[in-house]
């Protein structure tokens, strides 16, 4: 896979920035397909195309059925995976469908878990990513609201940077609310997790 980045489009809201595919593998699943065929070249459709009045272009290398137990996405993240992809973005999937946006977080961790070094999720509102170990850095504007949620258990931050609310040796429990609507001070903001899984929201409006 070039350059092995995969973007997996997801069915609900339609993603309304622009999306960059260069050197990246597409993988469209289901419904997305009516929003993004005309945004991005799409490399592969997959799903039960349940949600779908079209066939979709290019043509599926097989339709799953529509009772089974991955979701769509899913079954795109397990794609991503086979083809070694290093790093997996996802757009969309936001809107009225709160189970899946929820079951669509959890498979940046399906991700993670699996090797992939960058997990990623884009909606209109957000940007979320899921951190393991090591030192993180994320470039920001000024004003932006993030928030540091520990994932799947409690999470250990050494050093938290570039924010109004810097803190050391930050233990934030899963469970707990605390970590919710920082401020980016500059350009970048950055910390480093010492252990678990932290998922880093970076809300696009800047107050």
């Amino acid at each position: 896979m070039s350059g092995k980045a995969a973007l997996i489009l997801l069915n609900g809201e339609p993603y309304r920035g622009e999306i960059s595919a260069e050197k990246s593998y597409v993988i469209c699943c289901d419904g997305a397909y009516s929003w993004a065929k005309n945004k991005v070249k799409i490399d592969e459709n997959l799903g039960d195309f349940d949600s779908l009045s079209e066939p979709p272009v290019p043509a599926p290398r097989e339709k799953f059925p529509s009772e089974k137990n991955e979701t769509d996405g899913e079954l795109a993240v397990d794609r991503a995976i086979e083809l070694g992809a290093e790093t997996v973005v996802f757009y969309g999937g936001g809107g009225r469908r709160e189970d899946h946006f929820l079951g669509n977080l959890h498979l940046l961790f399906k991700a993670k878990e699996a090797g992939v070094r960058s997990a990623v999720f884009k909606t209109n509102g957000a940007e979320m990513t899921l951190c393991g170990k090591g030192q993180q850095s994320f470039p920001c504007k000024r004003g932006q609201t993030v928030s540091l949620l520990p994932f799947g258990g409690d999470a250990h931050i050494l050093k938290l940077e570039g924010v109004k609310y810097a803190a050391e040796d930050l233990f934030l429990r899963y469970g707990s609310t605390r970590g919710i609507s920082n401020l980016t001070l500059g350009e970048a903001f950055s910390f480093a997790v010492k252990e678990g899984y932290v998922l880093v929201i970076v809300n696009e409006e800047v107050v």
